[in-house]
């Protein structure tokens, strides 16, 4: 292979303003992934052990958890050491996996929540033909997709990055980003075929979004005339709605500053709209499940009054 880059070590210079308060960092970066890991096994653990859990409302959730607790190691543990390191640096290939991580990451949460709205959808306006659908097999096939999409997506992302030529080796994020990585390459006309794989995956999960807006016009159609539907919407689909706006805001907001942002505003600001995604849905999304699902708050309630006896 001809087109291969010199660069090998990557500087990433977003804690350049961190100096004074990476202890202070550092503790409260710990204790918050703590918590994520914490609460994401917790309700995992929950869902598996207990066999009335086993729908596929639930299974779905217990893979969006999985999929916070690899998108969050994909980030925290290099973070911290870097807090504590004298110079922030990551490998080329280190930089290559993390920029894959982030982005399947990302993408996979969207395709776990178009999944989610879907079997919403079945399960308020086709009830009758809802469990004789959403089948162990068809369930499987569902996470399937919506795990093996945006891996294969940017497997084939970041191995057209790795062809190319770069001629700068400084990030100015604390975390490496495919697109970032792609404007260190030394000549635009290598980065063509980069920019056409990133628009159509842009494009194909705009769509994602298109139809969950689409089996929402239709729950919300069906809940209306019906006092049940209404109920059973409150209880599931609510949850899912405020999981959905969160990860939109938060993805789209970075996605909008990657491309338009201005450089002047400070580093530390810049370095919270970049990792936003990776700290507000990672902690949010399970507790709104944990407890606005029934099932799911009388389990943790009944494990915490046995805990109090």
């Amino acid at each position: 292979m001809d087109n291969v880059s010199v660069v090998r070590m990557f500087t990433l210079s977003g804690f350049n303003e961190t100096m004074n308060i990476r202890l202070t960092i550092f503790s409260l970066t710990l204790m918050y992934y703590c918590m994520i890991i914490l609460i994401n096994v917790s309700l995992i653990v929950l869902i598996v052990l207990d066999e009335n859990l086993h729908e596929p409302m639930y299974i779905l959730l217990s893979s969006f958890c999985i999929n916070a607790i690899y998108g969050t190691t994909g980030f925290y543990p290099k973070f911290l050491l870097d807090l504590l390191s004298s110079s922030q640096e990551i490998s080329y290939e280190g930089c290559l996996l993390q920029a894959f991580i982030m982005y399947s990451f990302a993408c996979c949460d969207l395709s776990i929540l178009a999944v989610m709205a879907f079997d919403r959808y079945l399960a308020i306006c086709c009830p009758l033909h809802y469990h004789s659908f959403m089948t162990k097999r068809r369930l499987s096939q569902l996470v399937c997709f919506s795990w093996l999409t945006p891996l294969c997506i940017f497997s084939i992302s970041i191995l057209l990055t790795s062809r190319l030529t770069l001629c700068r080796s400084k990030i100015e994020k604390v975390f490496c980003v495919n697109w970032v990585i792609v404007k260190l390459a030394c000549s635009d006309t290598d980065t063509l075929l980069n920019s056409v794989v990133s628009y159509a995956t842009i494009i194909m999960y705009i769509s994602h979004g298109f139809f969950i807006m689409w089996t929402y016009m239709h729950l919300i159609k069906t809940s209306v005339t019906s006092k049940e539907d209404r109920a059973k919407f409150m209880q599931t689909c609510v949850p899912h709605l405020t999981s959905l706006i969160t990860f939109l805001i938060v993805i789209l907001f970075d996605l909008m500053y990657m491309r338009f942002g201005s450089a002047d505003l400070p580093q530390s600001l810049q370095n919270f709209i970049a990792i936003e995604f990776l700290v507000i849905p990672p902690v949010m999304n399970p507790l709104i499940y944990g407890f606005k699902l029934t099932k799911i708050r009388n389990k943790i309630l009944s494990f915490v009054y046995r805990k109090q006896k």
